[in-house]
């Protein structure tokens, strides 16, 4: 008797009503022999509680139909186990996810093939103990943030590294991230892209008022130390994956470790991980300098020889029937012919 296997789809309530890659994915699992339990109504637990929806033991992978979003709510769910997540993204820059939704038959089949690698990927531990004595501990995928609650009012915070202080500024608050989480919150608050095999935490002020608040890197036996100052004007809050937060009164001490586990991330393809950042942030390829500078070559070639036109390609049925311009006639290559395929006109000799 064949063994069971058991996936479970982690997608939107609006994208599992109105999508049709939803329903498709759903019809290609149980074509696969895959039993399906979808999940579409995550809800973030408070600061230090566990997540309400966890995974079966037999569970053998959550596949994620969203946005990265939705993929750090997924991980709530495998948080703590061996179980892999498949991020297929339906969301905007998706950089967790490993497919495009075009992709979706692809992926359906390599996860029936079991034809994926795991990417294990660095987790922080964060712990928090308030003035009173009580203690909360939670962990992140990709950051842990400390900032004032909103009220448009800056925070005071001390920043100790390996339990000696650093540095103290009011300001916004700081975000921690892990080298997953480097390019999310803190990659947009300045600081830079780790690669996610390295084993590091960084802190990024977010709008420090202070003449030294930089990035600061530390490898991952070492341990940040955020306290809300007794003099702040205002309480902090706490938020690890932009999910589950908390109030954190004056006098609250927020250490932040490499956890011991891992979260392990399914990996249909072998690409370093260069080409997903230079693809999902659309980097240039060369520097705007030089790309100038083939324009300026492209316009004084227009203007010496005239405007590219492709040449006759011997299995080119358009080509072969062109006739030959009489003497003093314009030629065809002059002219828009929209019956051959690799023709070029004016407009596109830059493309």
């Amino acid at each position: 008797m064949a063994v069971k296997r058991h996936v479970v789809l982690v997608t939107h309530t609006r994208l599992r009503e109105d999508g049709v890659v939803v329903r498709e994915a759903m019809e290609q699992l149980r074509r696969a022999g895959f039993e399906i339990s979808v999940v579409d109504d995550l809800v973030a637990p408070k600061f230090g509680r566990p997540a309400a929806n966890k995974v079966d033991d037999d569970t053998e992978m959550v596949v994620v139909l969203g946005g990265d979003g939705t993929i750090l709510g997924a991980a709530e769910m495998v948080y703590g186990t061996d179980v892999p997540v498949l991020g297929i993204n339906l969301g905007h820059v998706g950089f967790l996810a490993e497919f495009e939704s075009f992709q979706l038959s692809e992926a359906i089949g390599r996860i029936a093939d079991r034809d994926y690698s795991l990417d294990e990927r660095m987790l922080a531990a964060v712990r928090a103990t308030y003035p009173d004595g009580r203690q909360s501990q939670d962990w992140a995928l990709n950051d842990v943030t400390v900032r004032e609650p909103g009220g448009g009012r800056m925070v005071e915070v001390s920043v100790s590294v390996d339990d000696v202080e650093m540095s103290s500024f009011s300001g916004d608050g700081v975000v921690v991230s892990t080298p997953t989480g480097s390019t999310a919150y803190a990659f947009s608050a300045g600081g830079p892209i780790i690669w996610p095999n390295v084993k590091a935490l960084q802190l990024v002020p977010l709008a420090a008022h202070a003449l030294f608040a930089r990035p600061v890197i530390i490898g991952s036996g070492s341990k940040f130390t955020i306290e809300v100052l007794e003099t702040s004007v205002t309480d902090g809050w706490i938020c690890c994956d932009g999910r589950r937060s908390d109030e954190l009164p004056r006098g609250t001490v927020v250490e932040v470790t490499e956890l011991d586990n891992s979260l392990k991330l399914a990996r249909l393809s072998g690409v370093p991980f260069t080409n997903r950042l230079v693809k999902k942030f659309d980097l240039p390829s060369v520097s705007l300098r030089t790309r100038a500078m083939q324009e300026e070559r492209d316009k004084e070639r227009d203007i010496t020889q005239g405007p590219l036109v492709a040449e006759q390609q011997p299995g080119c049925t358009a080509c072969r029937q062109r006739p030959e311009p009489a003497v003093g006639q314009t030629s065809g290559s002059d002219r828009t012919d929209a019956g051959s395929s690799h023709g070029l006109k004016e407009d596109d000799s830059d493309a």
